[in-house]
This record gives C-alpha cells, sequence and structure tokens, in this order.
C-alpha cells in the first residue's frame, strides 16, 4: 500500500501523541479538520492504523523481569506450529511471539513479577507447550531502546 506523504504526516504524529485532536492534528499538518479526519477513518479501514493503546511503564506496573526465550519444535508440520501459536497467544505473560529461521522456530518476549515467577512460568507453563523440543530464555539486564514507535520519516524521503 503506497502512503501519500500527508498519510506518513498523520502516522508520525499520532505515533508521538495518539491522544491528539484532530484539529490539532489537522493544524499540524495543514489541512482542515474535515479532510484530515477522513484520511485517519481511511488509515484505520485500511488497518494501517490498528488500534491506539497507552505506553505503561512495565517495571512500575510490577513487571520488573523481561525475557525473550528461542523455542524450537519438534515437528514441522502446518497443524503443530499452528496448535503451538494459539497456545502461546493465550499466554498474558508472552507480550509478543514472533516464528522466525535459524536455529530455532520462534522467539518469545515474556514478562515477568521477578525470577521466581519467571522459573515457575517456564518450566510449569512454556515446557509444556505442544511439540516444544528445546527452549533457551535470554535474559534482559537493561532495555536500551524498546519498541515504541515504528520508523516512518524513512518513508517519505
Amino acid at each position: 500500500m503506497a502512503l501519500s506523504p500527508t498519510d506518513i504526516k498523520i502516522l508520525q504524529l499520532l505515533q508521538d501523541d495518539a491522544r491528539v485532536t484532530n484539529q490539532v492534528l489537522a493544524e499540524k499538518i495543514g489541512m482542515s479538520a474535515s479532510p484530515c479526519w477522513r484520511k485517519v477513518r481511511k488509515l484505520e479501514e485500511d488497518e494501517v492504523i490498528q488500534g491506539y493503546r497507552a505506553v505503561l511503564d512495565r517495571k512500575k506496573i510490577g513487571l520488573g523481569v523481561m525475557v525473550f526465550i528461542r523455542v524450537a519444535i519438534d515437528s514441522h508440520s502446518e497443524a503443530e506450529a499452528k496448535k503451538f501459536e494459539e497456545e502461546v497467544t493465550a499466554l498474558e505473560e508472552v507480550v509478543s511471539c514472533y516464528s522466525i529461521g535459524g536455529d530455532a522456530d520462534f522467539l518469545l518476549q515474556v514478562v515477568a513479577s521477578d525470577l521466581d515467577y519467571y522459573a515457575d512460568f517456564a518450566m510449569s507453563v512454556v515446557r509444556r507447550l505442544p511439540g516444544i523440543k528445546e527452549m533457551q530464555s535470554m535474559f534482559v539486564l537493561k532495555e536500551i531502546k524498546p519498541l515504541v514507535t515504528y520508523p516512518i520519516k524513512r518513508l517519505s524521503e
């Protein structure tokens, strides 16, 4: 999907502050409110904008541990992978999951209140997911650049 320079400006501003009013958004991109609102609605309908969320400080809400888990599964059948994906999706502690290439099949990002909770979760929940052959935990020591926004400025260059 091709994005116009105006679409890119709208997306950039909404990533910075999704609570900005349509009037302020329109002023910042130099257009009137009605066409701006229509552009935002079109971006939502096309699912370029998939929702609006509050960005939380995980430590301040009691999730002091972040872990990436590399998972290799036994079978690479479509049915087994689908079953694994469905079960992982249902786990609240798994905040993201990616199917990856290389020596593992999936990369899970997990948050937990503390190491004891993570250890219990890893051994009693993750290890029991269907088809797991191997898992490796990588503990985050420091978040240097967490995902907040996507780099869309370059799209207009």
